[in-house]
């Protein structure tokens, strides 16, 4: 069952009024995703730390030095080509940290569904480069996972700030607790009146925009 459905929303939305207002105000969210596998984990490596719309800009740069975006072609290329597609050599090094993962069997994409959460982080978070907010993208858009709480996300983080009086990371964890099992629903919300907020012609919007481009947030309206 995916993250956003009739269920999952009654069942949230009844018990939290913070997700009936944003519910009431801007409807359900879409339910977001992105396809299992090497490009879409790529891509989220890609954006760490900068904005989508740079991380976007990126990986069409470096795919059209491939053949194919596969583990194979990423390791065929040198720094300097890399470079020359824009990414750096810390990404450059995580990427073929992951092609190298995935050549040696050591880490298969294709059997994480089938995993339990605990085991796909351990997984995951073995290959360099990949963290805590990479693992919960990957989670939620990828795998759809329904209790995934990214607090490395700053979309995430700045609406709970503004819509709660809970400032620190200490306190948003706490009461994400709250939302269980239904954590990704509840991003997914967030997300929604983040970039409805994001799309307002006033200084509200223009303040989100300038927060986006620091980077660290899913904003999946871009269908990377």
């Amino acid at each position: 069952m995916s993250i956003v459905n009739p269920r999952d929303v009654r069942s949230l939305t009844k018990a939290h009024p913070l997700f009936r207002r944003i519910h009431e105000e801007y409807g359900p969210p879409p339910n977001w995703s992105r396809p299992e596998g090497f490009v879409s984990l790529s891509k989220i490596i890609l954006e760490q730390q900068v904005s989508l719309a740079s991380a976007n800009a990126h990986f069409l740069k470096l795919s059209g030095m491939l053949k194919e975006f596969t583990p194979e072609e990423i390791l065929k290329l040198s720094d300097a080509q890399m470079l020359g597609g824009q990414v750096s050599r810390q990404k450059a090094k995580y990427l073929r940290e992951l092609s190298s993962a995935l050549l040696s069997k050591q880490l298969r994409l294709e059997h994480l569904s089938k995993c339990e959460e605990a085991d796909i982080r351990a997984q995951l978070t073995a290959i360099k480069g990949i963290g805590v907010w990479t693992s919960d993208i990957y989670l939620m858009f990828c795998l759809q996972a329904k209790d995934i709480f990214p607090i490395g996300d700053i979309a995430v983080v700045s609406m709970v700030r503004e819509l709660t009086r809970v400032q620190t990371r200490e306190g948003i964890l706490r009461i994400s607790l709250k939302w269980r099992p239904y954590r990704s629903l509840a991003t997914y919300y967030l997300c929604h009146c983040y970039l409805s907020k994001r799309n307002a012609g006033n200084s509200t919007g223009q303040r989100i925009k300038a927060l986006e481009r620091s980077g660290n947030a899913s904003f999946p309206e871009l269908k990377l």
